[in-house]
């Protein structure tokens, strides 16, 4: 049995979204095909995410007690993406859980209104030292919560 077309996932406008962060291409992202290869699209979710994080003042990558670990991640792609051209990350979060945190990132070239992908991660918020689920951080949470 086939998906309706109301089933497919279909791009977001920039208004679902928190944060945005500029992101360059760069020559090297273009794979065979003329384009940026899918596996740069991930990079740029953990860029917008943690860049987004650090800017806050909730993630310390060096002496921080509290790290994000990756458990799952999609992305769905609507339209190529290409060198030079820009890309901006708008960046929201959908679950807050006692360790856990599903984000989801929108891609949209410069200035368009709708996204070129959009997908999502989430991380598993550990002690660094032993690797088991730690609660999360209350800075943390309140910057989270503001992406909501």
């Amino acid at each position: 049995m086939s998906a309706s077309n109301d089933d497919k996932p279909q791009p977001e406008g920039r208004a679902g979204y928190r944060a945005f962060r500029a992101i360059g291409t760069r020559w090297m992202d273009n794979d065979a095909y003329g384009h940026v290869n899918n596996v740069v699209y991930y990079s740029w979710f953990d860029t917008a995410v943690n860049a987004h994080l650090i800017e806050q003042g909730v993630l310390d990558i060096h002496r921080g007690e509290t790290i994000g670990l990756v458990i799952e991640t999609h992305c769905n792609y609507f339209a190529p993406v290409a060198f030079p051209q820009a890309v901006e990350a708008g960046l929201r979060v959908a679950r807050i859980g006692q360790s856990s945190v599903r984000y989801e990132i929108g891609l949209f070239l410069a200035g368009e209104p709708l996204t070129v992908a959009k997908g999502h991660f989430v991380h598993v918020y550990v002690d660094r030292a032993t690797r088991r689920p730690a609660l999360l951080p209350a800075p943390l949470k309140k910057v989270l919560e503001a992406l909501l």
